[in-house]
């Protein structure tokens, strides 16, 4: 026991180390909230990563009742094959769309402004369910250490409500504290695992036996082998969102190489095709998108290979499959008892972090949202540690309102969550398409063209495939729920409080949001494009309406200011340099006071 007492305070010592600590002058340099490599790393992480305690579970839970468990390793190489072609598509776009906003400014900029908007909504959806799933996966896990999970279900949403509250102090307390915190869970979590992998290593040369199951397989034809094996892939990619969320949130990570950079470029300088890679802000992005490569794919099999060998899977005597394995590998160890505890309760703690990934990109987000005029002016405010407060409230008390209505049963989330991240994957597939066809010529345009095609048709399969695979479950709501998505957005752009003149639009960027530079440049841009559908869609709807003899007098409805060739309007990224709304903005007369005239 003292070995494992000694063992775990090592660990979570030297995870205090090397954390990443925000320092005072770090604001004025980089600007408040902006983080390096480290914090990146765990606020655009946490989700992806804490998929190791679900994601398995989820896909051998398709097939392990059918006896198919030994056909995993098919869905396993088909989450591989995704994480490597969308972590791709999302490393190479970062250098294209560097300034954040994800899919969403990418299609702004290369196709219509209709899928720009539909992503808008369809990300804070997204983000929102990763909120209300991540907290509940943690409520799961601390009631099943406690043989607690079928107690009545207002516990599972007061218990899912306080971890939320907590995530969302974290996040408002700004990006360098949340950052710390998580990256040391993390770093736990890693040093933990490699500890349980050996310990199930060891178990597998001593010999210990399969644990026994009385349960006898379902029945499976040909095509249902087929259709559980499609579900146990789609069950098994949940965490895809990681990339999104990290090419959204670039606009919040430091424009400064690493200090792994900066001492490659020192010391091994014939690597610099490499160093420039990974070099500046989109740098910082493309380092934390690369483990998105390997890390689903590496960590499913190996997960997917003990539970064969073990035969543990979720409800295996009463734990998940992570949990079984965990039990089984620390076991191995002089007091693994207490390292099973600390790495059970550390899940419960990481999963609901894993809600600050969210709550990140819903700040990302809706600042943006607001100035094209999809949210109320309202929403947008900036605290001096450069969170947007009231958007994370915001989120903070949908998710709330979304975990009382499914009666805090993770189940019933689970079929929104993940589903709505691929569609803005095809987005950006085919926005980079459009990217290289227009910018290269000869091999590179041809190669360029095929890989970001191939993304987009991958992600439009898979997306088709989530709703499909979760269909028994309520995954055809999805279908319900986009369609209701894309119709709000679009009422709310045509209705007053999508209107945005110039003034506005600056006010919302530059005063309020506190963005400059090239950010700025381009928010302003789409907010002046946005403005020019909604116009044409105002049009449009007077000519319907007048094809029945009701005249909308859209005359009256003033011009939107032209929002020009996006190349013409982007500004090198410097605080100094002027805003494209300089020649709209209608300056404000200055009266002089009336001098009194002295009586003579």
């Amino acid at each position: 026991m003292l070995v494992s007492i000694i063992l775990l305070l090592v660990i979570v010592f030297l995870a205090f180390k090397v954390s990443p600590k925000e320092k005072k002058e770090h604001a004025h340099v980089h600007g408040a909230g902006q983080i390096g490599l480290a914090a990146a790393l765990a606020l655009f992480g946490v989700d992806y990563f804490t998929s190791f305690f679900y994601a398995t579970g989820e896909m051998m839970s398709a097939l392990h009742p059918y006896g198919l468990q030994q056909y995993g390793y098919v869905a396993v190489a088909v989450i591989a094959l995704a994480n490597a072609v969308f972590g791709a598509l999302y490393m190479y776009s970062l250098g294209i769309f560097n300034e954040g906003g994800g899919s969403y400014t990418a299609s702004m900029r290369y196709l219509w402004p209709t899928l720009s908007l539909i992503v808008a909504v369809v990300l804070i959806q997204d983000y929102v369910f990763t909120i209300v799933v991540s907290s509940l996966s943690g409520v799961d896990q601390l009631l099943s250490i406690l043989k607690g999970y079928g107690i009545d279900w207002i516990w599972h949403f007061l218990i899912g409500a306080a971890l939320v509250a907590v995530t969302y102090y974290l996040t408002i307390r700004g990006r360098g504290e949340s950052a710390r915190i998580v990256f040391i869970l993390l770093a736990v979590f890693i040093m933990l695992s490699v500890v349980m992998a050996i310990g199930l290593i060891s178990a597998h040369v001593s010999g210990v036996p399969a644990v026994t199951s009385s349960d006898a397989p379902q029945a499976a034809s040909i095509s249902q082998a087929f259709y559980h094996m499609l579900t146990a892939s789609m069950k098994g990619m949940v965490a895809l969102s990681g990339l999104e969320a990290m090419s959204n949130g670039i606009q919040f990570v430091i424009n400064d190489d690493s200090d792994i950079v900066k001492w490659g470029k020192k010391h091994l300088p014939k690597l610099k095709s490499i160093w420039g890679f990974y070099s500046g802000k989109s740098g910082i992005g493309r380092a934390v998108q690369t483990s998105f490569l390997f890390y689903g794919g590496l960590t499913t099999l190996i997960l997917a290979m003990f539970a064969v060998r073990f035969n543990v899977f979720d409800g295996t005597d009463g734990r998940t499959l992570v949990g079984n394995l965990a039990f089984i590998g620390f076991n191995q160890l002089p007091g693994g008892d207490i390292l099973y505890w600390a790495y059970q309760l550390l899940a419960v703690g990481l999963l609901a972090a894993a809600s600050m990934t969210a709550f990140q990109d819903l700040q990302a987000t809706a600042w943006r949202d607001v100035a094209i005029g999809e949210i109320p002016e309202f929403v947008v405010y900036r605290n001096k540690a450069g969170t947007f407060t009231r958007s994370v409230t915001a989120g903070f008390i949908i998710s709330l309102v979304i975990m009382f209505l499914v009666k805090g049963q993770t189940t019933q989330a689970v079929p929104f969550y993940g589903v709505g991240v691929f569609m803005p994957i095809m987005v950006m597939g085919l926005s980079v398409r459009q990217h290289v066809l227009k910018n290269f010529k000869g091999a590179k345009r041809f190669w360029g063209s095929l890989g970001s095609t191939v993304a987009a048709v991958l992600s439009g399969i898979v997306f088709v495939g989530q709703i499909i695979g979760k269909w028994d479950e309520g995954g055809w709501v999805v279908l319900i729920t986009f369609s209701l998505l894309g119709i709000a957005a679009h009422l709310l752009l045509l209705s007053p409080i999508g209107y945005r003149q110039p003034n506005q639009i600056y006010r919302i960027v530059r005063d309020k949001a506190r963005v400059q530079g090239a950010m700025a440049s381009i928010v302003e841009w789409q907010s002046l494009r946005m403005q020019e559908y909604r116009y044409s869609l105002l049009l449009a709807v007077s000519r319907l309406f007048e094809m029945i003899g009701v005249r909308r007098p859209i005359r009256y409805e003033p011009v939107p200011a032209r929002a020009g060739d996006y190349d013409s309007a982007l500004h090198e990224d410097h605080p100094d340099a002027p805003s494209i709304l300089d020649k709209y903005i209608v300056k404000e007369p200055i009266i002089q006071p009336v001098s009194k005239v002295q009586p003579h």
